[in-house]
């Protein structure tokens, strides 16, 4: 029966069979050891217990996810087989009020990319956030008439909002008023936190929107997120151990700091020097860098496999708070506080 499933559960098995050789207690030594991504990369089902976020977005795992349903009303989650559909409940309940409060200004229903893995954590491939279960990934393309099979989930493309025939432009063939309505909506909810989308969709925004602008600083610029925009829940409240971000300033972005994105500083590659060693390879985030909890939660026992979803009641966003105008700051464009800095520049072609 093991030898059936090992191929399944991989590093799960492993973990609890470390567990029943050396003890629970020495468990967490045996994952601190390993490069996180591949500990939590391996897990395929949530830890048993209390849904909690640990540690910071781009450095924590979670415990008692639960998963988004491959589909409800308003919404289909994508690429089903990454099993990256894992949040903390509060979230999984902020996508299902968004997919129908979306359906409400004529969006025909939302396509789901990433949450987070099972026990959160790094990942094997691609994101360095979306780690502790309160970060998700909506794409810009309109979920179609019908529900796709698991096939079409995999194989259905993005689409980009850009004009790549030039730099950092909307493409207006595919952008319209609903975009940055459900965009814009999507800021408005009183748990969201931020909202990460191109720098030339947050320019389009500015330039183009009409609406209460209160909620416009919580979207960001930042490199990609042409084919979706990134939402990030707050920490709720009274959970000590997640970490929060700063707190986003005042105003709207429309600022300097959105200006710098259209220079030539982020794009540049970095300068070498002829005579510098070949630099090493980085060193991979290891469980030991993540937050304690997180090596006891690698090979903690699994919740069933019936668990998938969480029904709870949900919540009025609040009412739009009043925010006063706030003037930009003198001298020329400046990097926003919060823009990680990518190893590899891209290219301004």
């Amino acid at each position: 029966m093991i030898l059936k499933t090992m191929a399944a559960h991989r590093l799960s098995l492993i973990a609890f069979s470390v567990v029943s050789m050396i003890g629970a207690d020495l468990a967490p030594a045996f994952a601190q050891d390993q490069p996180a991504k591949q500990v939590f990369g391996h897990i395929d089902l949530p830890s048993a217990g209390p849904s909690k976020s640990y540690g910071s977005y781009a450095k924590g795992c979670q415990s008692g996810a639960v998963a988004l349903p491959t589909e409800g009303e308003g919404f289909q989650a994508m690429r089903l087989s990454r099993n990256r559909r894992w949040g903390q409940p509060q979230l999984v309940s902020f996508i299902e009020r968004f997919a129908q409060d979306s359906q409400k200004i004529g969006w025909p229903g939302l396509l789901i990319g990433d949450i987070s893995q099972p026990r959160g954590g790094p990942m094997l491939t691609g994101h360095a956030s979306h780690q502790i279960g309160l970060d998700v990934d909506i794409w810009w393309r309109k979920m179609p008439d019908h529900i796709m099979s698991a096939q079409e989930r995999e194989d259905t493309p993005f689409i980009s909002m850009l004009d790549k025939s030039k730099f950092l432009t909307v493409d207006d063939r595919k952008w319209s008023p609903l975009n940055a309505r459900l965009v814009m909506m999507a800021a408005s909810y009183p748990q969201v936190e931020r909202i990460f989308v191109n720098p030339a969709i947050k320019q389009k925004l500015c330039q183009s929107w009409t609406g209460d602008r209160t909620f416009m600083g919580k979207i960001r610029p930042i490199y990609g997120h042409d084919e979706h925009f990134h939402v990030r829940l707050s920490c709720p409240a009274g959970a000590t151990d997640c970490k929060p971000q700063a707190a986003v300033g005042r105003g709207d972005g429309c600022d300097k700091s959105l200006a710098w994105w259209f220079t030539k500083e982020p794009w540049a590659a970095p300068k070498k020097d002829p005579n510098a060693k070949p630099p090493k390879p980085p060193r991979p985030m290891m469980v030991s860098d993540l937050p304690k909890a997180c090596a006891a939660i690698a090979v903690a026992p699994s919740a069933g496999r019936l668990q998938t979803a969480v029904q709870s009641a949900y919540t009025t966003p609040a009412a739009p708070a009043a925010t006063a105008p706030v003037s930009p700051s003198p001298g020329g464009p400046v990097p926003p506080a919060d823009v990680p800095r990518p190893s590899t520049r891209p290219s301004m072609n």
